[in-house]
């Protein structure tokens, strides 16, 4: 009997682990293994976004506690009514804005690309006035991806350029007078996150197409201490996007392909994942942009799918801590 109970233990062992390991097969992208006992939380639809399945990017909020978003495929950067009705903020006439952050005297700065025309600029708009500025022209020779604000007025933005065998992309800081750019974090290969700590000392990236979350320790705006540079994880598959910084120090990162976000904590240890429903499908994979709530510990979620079909939508989840309220000068 006893043996009789040893070969029926064995054989459901291994009846599990194949169907276990063919549903991992099944899934177009499954959870690598080592992040399989990470903290899950299952996102929920929060918007329809765009029934053309328009590519969406740049998710942030505005001071007033409404979702931003840029509609790439359009050239547009829309806002969400408290009633979740889309109005567009921002025409751009040529390239499409990637990324969005708010300047203290509450002029929108956008990261603005034409991947197709290999050109890139950052612009800024008024509120007011309506009008565009162009902050870092196209002549530079940039391809500005996302950017952040920091405590001084000046800027980070992440450089686009380069490929995995050729990085000549980057972090760049440009200073509150915006006439001088210096590299922070250079020689990376498509260089697309940035984010920076509450108290602005710790700078943070993503490197698109080397898979990889860097975190530098800054003794100035352009500067990283002599050993403050690391890389504390490298993603598996593709591919890290867009990222942020929540109220308590906590990092969120897109992954572009994957259908989900990673979280990781102040040292870039991580602590959870967020997983996109449908993504086991093969659907709403193209996790690009998320965006923290000031007023609540909830992230939202920007998503598209490969197939036109279907529409790019807006998920929303819990997050660990509130967002950081953009800080704009009262008039």
């Amino acid at each position: 009997m006893k043996i009789a109970r040893i070969f029926t233990c064995l054989f459901l062992a291994v009846f599990l682990v194949t169907a276990f390991c063919g549903a991992i097969r099944a899934n177009p992208v499954p959870i690598p293994p080592g992040e399989l006992n990470l903290p899950v939380e299952i996102a929920e639809e929060w918007l329809e976004a765009s029934p053309d399945n328009n590519i969406l990017e740049g998710a942030i909020f505005d001071q007033d506690g409404n979702p931003l978003f840029c509609d790439v495929s359009q050239r547009k950067a829309l806002r969400v009514s408290p009633g979740k009705n889309l109005e567009t903020l921002i025409n751009l006439p040529a390239m499409g804005a990637g990324g969005l952050a708010w300047h203290k005297d509450g002029r929108l700065f956008m990261a603005a690309l034409d991947l197709a025309a290999k050109a890139g600029a950052i612009l800024a708009w008024s509120p007011d006035s309506g009008e565009l500025e162009t902050i870092v022209p196209v002549d530079y020779g940039f391809w500005p991806n996302d950017l952040v604000f920091a405590p001084d007025g000046g800027f980070y933005f992440s450089d686009f350029r380069g490929d995995a065998s050729h990085p000549i992309g980057g972090i760049y800081y440009v200073s509150p007078d915006f006439k001088n750019i210096a590299p922070v974090i250079p020689n990376l290969a498509q260089a697309n996150g940035v984010a920076l700590s509450p108290d602005g000392r710790t700078l943070w990236a993503t490197e698109f197409a080397k898979n990889r979350l860097h975190r530098a320790e800054l003794t100035s705006p352009s500067e990283i201490s002599p050993t403050g540079s690391s890389i504390p994880w490298h993603f598996a598959g593709p591919a890290p996007d867009s990222m942020r910084v929540d109220s308590e120090g906590n990092v969120y990162v897109a992954i572009y392909g994957q259908g989900r976000a990673m979280i990781f904590n102040k040292k870039g240890i991580p602590i959870g994942q967020i997983l996109i429903p449908g993504r086991e499908k093969g659907e709403n994979l193209l996790t690009t942009s998320l965006a923290l709530d000031p007023g609540a510990k909830e992230l939202f979620i920007v998503t598209s799918n490969d197939e036109k079909g279907k529409p790019a939508r807006i998920f929303k989840a819990p997050a660990f801590a509130k967002g950081q309220k953009p800080v704009i000068r009262q008039k």
